[in-house]
């Protein structure tokens, strides 16, 4: 069963959710997380200390709103947008991310939130 979490990002609050996966549940666990963002085009990424291997869900087709885990940087990237190496409209990640969630309100509204000093994902 999905898990509810809140994204706070700057003035956002964007609600989203973990998918019932391993890789999902054990950063569920680990909540809350709180860093300094880097962003690649529209994707807030971030290292979050846990180190879980590519699962059956890594893929490098990702869409606006998914929450991944990228194993080579233990970290969460939040797609919201295009990145530096989509050609289309999907994002797409540097390598393969575990697709662990899904923002469930508008990922658009963190276009507005770069350049933010902190963001923190907790649960919801």
């Amino acid at each position: 069963m999905p898990q509810k979490i809140k994204i706070i990002v700057g003035k956002s609050i964007i609600e989203a959710q973990l998918y019932d996966t391993a890789c999902a549940q054990r950063i569920y666990t680990h909540l809350p997380i709180e860093a300094k963002p880097n962003e690649w085009g529209d994707e807030f990424y971030f290292s979050i200390g846990l180190e879980i291997p590519p699962d059956e869900t890594a893929t490098t087709k990702v869409k606006v709103g998914h929450i991944g885990y990228w194993p080579p940087g233990t970290a969460i990237a939040i797609f919201f947008g295009r990145t530096p190496m989509s050609t289309g409209h999907d994002p797409v990640p540097a390598s393969e991310v575990n697709v662990v969630g899904m923002i469930t309100g508008d990922a658009a509204v963190l276009k507005m939130e770069k350049g933010a000093s902190t963001i923190r994902i907790e649960k919801g």
